[in-house]
Parts: C-alpha cells; sequence; structure tokens
C-alpha cells in the first residue's frame, strides 16, 4: 500500500489544526502527518 506515480489521490478531511488529513488513494483511506503528505507531489487534473 503507498503512493505511487499517477495513482489518482483525493483529499477527504484535514483535521481543525490542519493536521493530520486523511486522503483516499488505490482505494485505501490513509491518514497522514503534514510532514508526510509534503513527500507527495501532485498537479491539479482538469474535469
Amino acid at each position: 500500500m503507498g503512493c505511487v506515480p499517477g495513482e489518482w489521490v483525493r483529499v477527504e478531511q484535514i483535521a481543525p489544526f490542519g493536521d493530520p488529513i486523511s486522503i483516499t488513494v488505490a482505494g485505501y483511506n490513509l491518514s497522514l502527518r503534514l510532514d508526510e503528505a509534503e513527500n507527495i507531489f501532485m498537479e491539479e487534473e482538469d474535469r
């Protein structure tokens, strides 16, 4: 389980003070601290 290039990522929830966040990736729900999330590089795609 993890984030791989080309995988869709969706931010589901953000804690009241911004840390942690909850994302969905590859069918999994992951909770990440912001310092962990900084290592995920994303591009916004037009839908």
